[in-house]
């Protein structure tokens, strides 16, 4: 059993199941929140304020969790947080009042948000290749979207809530199995870094203007996507299988990043993203017919959203030094989180008083917006500091 456990330690297997199953784990979670709350009979604007608390509480909570991971046991700490995110699925699953309901899915939601720079870490830190073991992030958040559908459409709505619980414990019985290198996180001695020097920077300024846009925009529309596709008339499961494929579709973008990333200048590489998401609200805005729903949804939903993490990390290395850069990416995800809540209540009241269409061509406006403001940004080209070769 020893021998057995010692081949168990740090292998591939060990990595599979903590990442496949943390990403799998968070979609069956959340990929049909807003369909399971609508059918409960919920209004959109109620599911805007249960996914912005979560946003809310994440924000304030990620600081927090990552103190612990640097100053505890890191499997210790992220198992009991795992843990508890399973005892909020089980709450959550029970739970019919919308206070129950916000504060069960924030707790889970405050779990796995608070463990994901941690993840990202660990895969950069493994023995593997960072690209063998993000993969599998990509094709467990697509399996828990088909799963999730499958679930909610041959078995119950609540069942799905039970099924994450299981996957999550598979998760920790992976993340118990890892020992990725260590000593190279540590935070290095010097000059204390203050997020407010980061505001003497105008260029970084005015990329956040443009993150604002494009991170409330995106973020709503992985909330109200699958209820809109249902409302369109398509099945649950139909509209699970057409997301998870989704998620597969920027795998190409993980695995041939090295061959594009570093010889793209930044500012056509931000406008390829926050195009693909314009033209998205834009089929989705003038209610074009299915076939066109399901293609702009297949090449923009999340090949966008990855392609814009991946330049994100490029564009702040172009414009930061290196020793601010940690804190100016932090930055931005806290901005990412005050985004989604501000455009999630929006999109919620928009949705009660109008309809999907006049909530995408609203959206579709804004991302023009967006682009216009990134004719004007100035920025090199970054393909002089290569970062995914």
């Amino acid at each position: 059993m020893e021998s057995l456990y010692r081949k168990y330690k740090n292998s591939y297997l060990s990595y599979f199941l903590m990442y496949n199953f943390y990403y799998l784990s968070w979609a069956l979670f959340s990929a049909l929140i807003s369909v399971y709350l609508m059918a409960k009979g919920f209004k959109a604007s109620q599911v805007s304020f249960v996914v912005s608390a979560s946003f809310l509480a994440s924000m304030v909570t990620q600081p927090v969790i990552g103190t612990w991971n640097d100053k505890y046991d890191r499997k210790k700490v992220d198992t009991v947080l795992f843990l508890i995110a399973c005892v909020g699925g089980i709450i959550f699953m029970m739970s019919d009042s919308l206070v129950m309901i916000t504060i069960s899915y924030s707790l889970v939601l405050v779990m796995i948000n608070g463990v994901n720079p941690v993840m990202e870490k660990l895969a950069t830190t493994s023995p593997y290749s960072y690209g063998k073991i993000r993969i599998w992030g990509t094709i467990g958040y697509a399996l828990g979207s088909q799963l999730a559908g499958l679930i909610y459409d041959n078995i119950s709505p609540e069942a799905v809530f039970l099924a994450f619980v299981l996957t999550m414990l598979l998760c920790v019985a992976g993340l118990l199995g890892t020992e990725p290198a260590e000593g190279i996180h540590k935070a290095e001695n010097g000059e204390k870094v203050r997020i407010l020097d980061l505001f003497k920077n105008g260029k970084y300024v005015y990329y956040l203007g443009l993150c604002v846009i494009f991170y409330g925009i995106t973020n709503m529309s992985n909330v109200f996507i699958p209820s809109m596709l249902t409302d369109r008339g398509l099945d649950v499961g139909i509209a699970s299988v057409i997301l998870s494929i989704a998620v597969l579709c920027e795998a190409p973008l993980v695995f041939f990043s090295y061959r594009f990333m570093d010889k793209i200048a930044n500012k056509t590489l931000l406008f390829v993203a926050m195009g693909l998401v314009c033209v998205q609200c834009a089929v989705y805005g003038f209610n074009l017919p299915m076939p066109f729903v399901i293609l702009a949804t297949l090449i923009a939903k999340h090949p966008a959203g990855m392609l814009y993490i991946m330049v994100n990390l490029k564009v702040v290395n172009t414009l930061i030094d290196e020793k601010q850069q940690i804190t100016a990416l932090a930055f931005v995800a806290t901005l990412k989180n005050l985004a989604a809540i501000v455009f999630q209540n929006i999109a919620g009241q928009v949705l009660d008083a109008t309809s999907y269409s006049h909530l995408f061509l609203l959206c579709f406006g804004c991302m023009l917006g967006d682009l216009a403001l990134l004719a004007f940004f100035r920025i090199g080209s970054g393909n002089d500091k290569p970062l995914f070769n």
